[in-house]
């Protein structure tokens, strides 16, 4: 397989301030399709048996990840409280990514231009294969999106979106997960 690729058994996702008060700054139409992108990027990793990780900036004002997306989440999914604007700043993060030995983080999250760019960017420092599914990332403005993911892709961050990374984890339509995960899509 390509090394360009993600592939499930190197993996692990990461879900960044999907957070009720902070989908609310958000244009409804993005919130709508980041938070289903996402939901099938969960859905996609439980099914799969992927770590996920997901953080919460300052939840005490920003207030809890979104319902939606908790529904979603695997059992296994680890959360982190964070105040930093990366997640690599918060107790035990770096050690739980480094805990699984899989060296691909498939991000989503908000806002890209801030939280998702210095995780992202950090995480590549930290030795990570790092990719941005576009289509589950938002920013309050779409341009400091677009310029958050131009510059990430300028650093070497693999700028995706969610169905390419659920079907080059898959591999194959003989995989077992084939149906149920391009359900998922459809």
């Amino acid at each position: 397989m390509n090394p360009l690729m993600c592939r499930a058994d190197a993996a692990q996702v990461l879900l960044i301030d999907l957070q009720v008060r902070l989908f609310g700054a958000m244009p409804e139409a993005e919130r709508a399709a980041v938070t289903r992108s996402t939901c099938i990027l969960a859905a996609a990793a439980s099914q799969l048996g992927l770590p996920l990780l997901y953080s919460e900036q300052y939840p005490k004002g920003l207030g809890p990840t979104a319902p939606e997306v908790v529904e979603a989440l695997p059992d296994h999914a680890r959360r982190f409280e964070k105040t930093a604007f990366s997640c690599c700043a918060a107790d035990g993060f770096l050690a739980a990514l480094k805990s699984t030995e899989r060296g691909q983080i498939v991000i989503a999250g908000q806002e890209t231009h801030v939280c998702v760019l210095q995780t992202a960017l950090e995480l590549m420092g930290e030795g990570f294969q790092v990719f941005v599914a576009e289509d589950a990332v938002c920013s309050r403005k779409l341009e400091h999106k677009r310029n958050a993911l131009a510059r990430m892709a300028a650093a070497g961050v693999i700028v995706t979106n969610v169905e390419s990374v659920v079907f080059e984890w898959l591999g194959d339509a003989a995989h077992p997960q084939f149906k149920s995960l391009s359900a998922l899509i459809r």
